[in-house]
């Protein structure tokens, strides 16, 4: 009998480990109600400025620094949240986790010669290959200037969270 119970308790002290728990990045998030991605992209001077909370899934991680994800949408619609490199780290391996994130959408107005450099930048971060051919002229991003997020981490996805 007592091993028994000594093995059960092994299966649920291991099986609670693979749990997904809520992980708080920067300030986390303080917004009660979301605001849809697409609304953001459809209209998106009608949010300049202003702080909003976003959720969804991580569609894709800076790979250098872990200093931006991108949110996807169940439309696969996404938007950047950008944070100041080394002030919030998002985890590496978070893509495909569900997320709230929470920030003020801006506009990142670039020339084409800019909008290359960027995107150069971008695919570097990413070990994936860029065309310069394909920026044909200047470029208009709007992105979230991140101040928190919560990522629901699976418990092996945690290990390389630094804060």
């Amino acid at each position: 009998m007592r091993n028994l119970f000594l093995s059960l308790l092994a299966v649920l002290i291991l099986g609670s480990s693979a749990i997904a728990k809520d992980k708080k990045f920067g300030k986390g998030v303080t917004l009660k109600e979301s605001t849809q991605i697409s609304a953001i992209l459809d209209k998106p001077v009608d949010f300049l400025g202003k702080t909003v909370m976003v959720e969804g899934e991580v569609a894709d991680v800076c790979q250098k620094a872990g200093c931006w994800i991108e949110v996807s949408d169940e439309s696969a619609r996404k938007i950047r949240v950008k944070v100041k490199d080394g002030e919030i780290v998002f985890p590496k391996k978070s893509k495909g986790q569900k997320i709230k994130a929470e920030g003020m959408v801006y506009e990142l107005k670039l020339s084409q010669e800019d909008a290359i450099e960027y995107y150069e930048h971008i695919a570097e971060e990413q070990g994936t290959k860029f065309d310069p051919s394909t920026v044909t002229g200047p470029v208009t991003l709007y992105q979230i200037k991140g101040l928190g997020a919560v990522i629901d981490l699976p418990a092996d996805k945690k290990a390389d969270t630094k804060k």
